[in-house]
């Protein structure tokens, strides 16, 4: 009895070790983008993205390239969209609008390069390098 006992504590020991390893693992480090709404308003279309700054520093800047392609895969725009100040493990709403632009005639939404990524301990290539796209607009969002 006492060594089935043993066996068994060693074999919850054994199962116990990678799930305790893995709990003590650091996060994750990452910046998250969401598209998350795309409305049609007079004259422009607007795309509100989500941002989740989880890179474990704050952004004093971040502003993303990005290239709007139609539904035929041309590219209509090329912008830069400033997410100001994001503050480490917050997140924060931003809204930018296409003036002209038909929400309908949006195909896909390319993030093509972090033309500014500054915060204390933040390399330039943080943001491109860690950034985690996603978009519940139904356009697809790539980068």
């Amino acid at each position: 009895m006492k060594q089935q006992l043993a066996a068994v504590a060693a074999l919850a020991g054994a199962l116990a070790g990678p799930a305790a390893a893995a709990s003590d693992a650091a996060p994750e480090l990452a910046l998250r983008l969401d598209l998350n709404t795309v409305a049609q308003i007079e004259g422009a279309c607007r795309l509100t993205f989500v941002v989740e700054n989880a890179l474990g520093a704050d952004l004093d800047a971040l502003v993303l390239e990005t290239v709007i392609f139609d539904e035929a895969g041309m590219v209509e725009r090329l912008s830069l969209f400033d997410f100001q100040a994001v503050p480490a493990d917050r997140m924060r709403v931003r809204q930018f609008d296409l003036p002209g632009a038909s929400c309908e005639g949006i195909g896909r939404v390319l993030v093509n390069a972090a033309e500014s990524c500054a915060g204390a301990g933040v390399g330039p290539e943080a943001c491109m390098d860690r950034l985690e796209l996603r978009s519940r607009a139904g356009l697809e969002v790539s980068g």
